[in-house]
């Protein structure tokens, strides 16, 4: 299944993309797509509904985020292997993890906002695992039973906030409002016959930027569900994110870091696609 959320911000409806990719609404089944429906009795009870017997939703709607009431959000950083040859780092003996905020989740398509005094703002497409079941301690052999799905995550950074105002903090660095966008989809794991097999990019105002597969990832799927797992347990609606591929501002020479008015298009094999216009922040930077 494909599981999306449509509709204004704050007032999404629940919905799957049936195979003719006809956006049909859920709401009759469920109230959203929160982290109770991603488990796996909630789950099979949607796959036994005939997708043709669902409204069908017309018009070109709004896609939210494609799960709500996320209780956290793990990303793991530096792990792909061209991504480490181009920041000039050596090969991680164990994954670096950070938690990004929730407050930063954002529709797929909605805009990304520049927050004030931002100058190094960054892109990461990411495959993200959406857990199904309680992991805690789980082996890695069986680690991905507790993926319910994966989407795709833009683990937008902002550098200089990152690395550069005071001690490094990558939570800091990327936590602003709008810096997790998230979907379009929640595909379930049956439709993903093997998540290291995904190719993954990016483009920057019509120019390929990341260009990536999920087989480069130093640190596999279900190996970091378990290494993870080993430091606190993942939750139903838990996201895991697995990093990114080269082609960020980190190994570009010249850099070119977001500005107001580039647009990004950027996806994972298998899980759709985001487009985002990037736009300055409202508010004065402080003084």
């Amino acid at each position: 299944m494909r599981l999306l959320r449509y509709g204004p911000r704050r007032q999404e409806r629940p919905g799957l993309l049936d195979p003719d990719g006809i956006i049909r609404d859920l709401s009759a089944h469920v109230a959203d797509i929160t982290p109770a429906v991603v488990e796996p009795s909630s789950l099979a009870r949607l796959r036994s509904i005939d997708p043709a017997s669902l409204p069908a939703v017309r018009g070109v709607p709004r896609f939210g985020a494609c799960i709500s009431s996320i209780p956290k959000i793990v990303c793991a950083g530096l792990n792909y292997f061209d991504h480490a040859r181009e920041a000039s780092l050596p090969i991680p003996a164990e994954p670096f993890l950070f938690l990004k905020a929730i407050s930063a989740v954002n529709g797929p398509n909605d805009d990304i906002v520049l927050p004030p005094g931002s100058v190094r703002c960054d892109w990461e497409t990411e495959l993200a695992m959406v857990i199904g079941t309680r992991a805690q301690n789980v082996a890695e052999r069986d680690a991905l039973e507790h993926v319910a799905g994966y989407c795709i995550l833009n683990d937008v950074a902002e550098r200089e906030f990152q690395f550069e105002r005071g001690e490094p903090c990558f939570a800091k660095g990327k936590s602003a409002d709008t810096f997790a966008p998230l979907g379009p989809y929640l595909v379930t794991a049956d439709e993903i016959a093997d998540p290291q097999s995904l190719a993954i990019f990016l483009e920057l105002n019509g120019k390929r930027m990341q260009d990536g597969s999920t087989r480069d990832m130093i640190f596999k799927c279900a190996w970091l569900v378990s290494y993870v797992s080993a430091f606190m347990s993942l939750n139903p609606g838990d996201i895991v994110s697995t990093g990114t591929p080269a082609g960020t501002n980190t190994g570009l020479r010249p850099q070119r870091y977001l500005r107001a008015g580039d647009e990004l298009r950027l996806g994972v094999e298998g899980l759709g696609e985001q487009r985002a216009h990037v736009v300055a922040s409202a508010v004065s930077s402080p003084t």
